[in-house]
């Protein structure tokens, strides 16, 4: 079981770096074409070129706001289900030490109890013959 779950966290963890990996590439190409459009010689352009240079960078603006609100979305998603996922482990922890204070005693009864004191019916004892 446990070769099962590291197989499904490497899995897992294996996606969300490939998908880190591909938004880093993105970000930075973008990053690039947002440089070489501001290094570009745009006081001297006709004036229509400067009216499409303020709509790509407004748009530019508008789709990076709702990139930024989607993952400020995503982190709090993200943060109430490690909340939820810690506070379902506190609740398990009286149940786990139960449990593991069950099996204690069990294996103490087993390990200490004088077989003599216990006489099982005859019907349940093996004959060795």
């Amino acid at each position: 079981m446990e070769t099962i779950l590291n197989q499904v966290f490497q899995f897992l963890q294996q996606g969300v770096a490939t998908i880190f990996h591909f938004v880093e590439l993105v970000w930075s190409w973008s990053v690039g074409q947002i440089t070489k459009l501001m290094a570009a010689p745009w006081p001297n352009w006709p004036l229509w070129k400067q009216i499409c240079l303020v709509i790509v960078c407004a748009a530019v603006i508008v789709v990076l706001y709702r990139a930024a609100v989607e993952l400020w979305r995503a982190a709090e998603g993200i943060l109430a289900a490690f909340a939820a996922f810690i506070v379902v482990l506190v609740r398990t922890l009286p149940s786990v030490l139960l449990a593991g204070v069950i099996a204690l005693g069990g294996v103490w009864i087993i390990n200490h109890l004088d077989d003599s004191l216990v006489h099982l019916p005859t019907a349940f004892q093996l004959n060795s013959q």
